[in-house]
């Protein structure tokens, strides 16, 4: 049974508390509307503090998504095998001032792990998703033949 799951973000990672579970388009709203399919995701939160008492999420995520070719229009299944590591910051100033390469999203009491693990999967995706060479089925799926036919007419 799907437990939609909220996080105290500080709360949980300085307890080191970890959440696992799997996830599908039903929860996975903007991933949807981008016509993405996925198949057997399953993430991994972990909360965690380092040695200087920053407060960090390790978020894991592997499955396959299903996404469109840019260059065919056919079915690109996409694996995934991601890992992210968010520092949290009490505030808004605190990420604008931030001078580093570090990743920060800013903590609250009630953090969408959905979401949470949206941005990861959303951040993972290419920005023009195509097979390294589309074949002749994959081409004739795509808008091809309409060009074809197009050309014909005139």
């Amino acid at each position: 049974m799907w437990q939609p799951s909220v996080i105290d973000g500080l709360q949980f990672a300085r307890g080191a508390e970890t959440l696992a579970g799997s996830l599908d388009l039903l929860h996975l709203h903007r991933l949807a509307e981008m016509q993405c399919a996925a198949e057997g995701l399953s993430y991994e939160l972990r909360g965690k503090t380092d040695a200087e008492g920053r407060s960090w999420l390790d978020i894991s995520v592997s499955g396959t998504l299903t996404l469109t070719c840019q260059r065919c229009l056919g079915p690109l299944v996409f694996p995934l095998a991601l890992r992210s590591e968010l520092l949290l910051a009490t505030s808004e100033r605190e990420i604008e001032a931030a001078d580093d390469d570090v990743d920060r999203v800013l903590a609250g009491k009630a953090m969408d792990v959905c979401e949470l693990v949206e941005d990861e999967l959303i951040l993972a995706l290419p920005l023009v998703p195509r097979h390294e060479q589309c074949s002749e089925t994959q081409e004739g799926a795509g808008d091809r033949p309409a060009v074809a036919k197009l050309k014909r007419i005139q």
